[in-house]
């Protein structure tokens, strides 16, 4: 993956398309895709709320480069990644559009894997895979990568989903404002796994960035 990894903050459409740019050196595919979802996001939002409607004039920034700063802090990697509660796609979608990644987008809501699926068909990813379904009745696979955008409180999200991991597997879980206060109320061995990330699109929101898995004995322990 190329770029500049520095901190500088995203604060513009321009920078962040910019930094998409330098970042991932998309094609003129991938970046038509990236328009397309876009503006299928946004026409989309008018029939259901999938993002508040306050943030469709600085969409790029707080949907499509705020998901997008994920794959860059992933390792460079083919296997399967996870989305939990990926509701409108973010930030599977766009993930799946920078890379050819295997996705799994997980949600339960019909109407939202609905829209999952159409931009899904309208894109060509035949990558990426909807399960409409709770994260319980989804058939345990390893995932290299597992994110969630805005699915539960970091105990309960990771009690959950454990059983997706490996020792090798990748965890990325936007927290707001509030990743080190939940990171605290981990237990002691949860919290080793992970370390903190700044956002590069928000001051004031931070990215909890873990490897490995919770065994039995950890789970045990909460």
């Amino acid at each position: 993956m190329s770029g500049d990894h520095g901190r500088h903050l995203i604060e513009t459409e321009e920078a962040a398309r910019a930094w998409i740019a330098d970042s991932f050196a998309p094609t003129t595919r991938q970046l038509d895709r990236l328009d397309r979802f876009a503006a299928m996001l946004a026409a989309e939002n008018e029939q259901q709320n999938l993002i508040a409607a306050s943030t469709i004039p600085t969409l790029w920034v707080r949907h499509i480069a705020d998901s997008a700063q994920l794959l860059a802090l992933d390792s460079d990697s083919a296997g399967l990644w996870i989305d939990l509660g990926s509701g409108p796609g973010l930030p599977g979608l766009v993930v799946a559009i920078l890379s050819d990644r295997p996705m799994l987008l997980v949600e339960s809501r019909k109407r939202r894997c609905d829209f999952l699926r159409a931009v899904a068909s309208d894109l060509g990813l035949a990558h990426v895979e909807v399960a409409e379904a709770t994260l319980e009745r989804v058939a345990t696979r390893p995932a290299s990568t597992i994110s969630a955008r805005a699915f539960a409180p970091l105990d309960k999200l990771i009690g959950l989903s454990t059983r997706f991991s490996t020792e090798s597997t990748r965890w990325l879980l936007p927290k707001g404002r509030n990743a080190v206060k939940e990171l605290a109320l981990l237990p002691e061995a949860w919290q080793r796994m992970f370390h903190v990330e700044q956002s590069r699109t928000d001051a004031e929101s931070q990215i909890l960035v873990g490897e490995g898995t919770i065994g039995a004995k950890q789970r045990g322990k909460r």
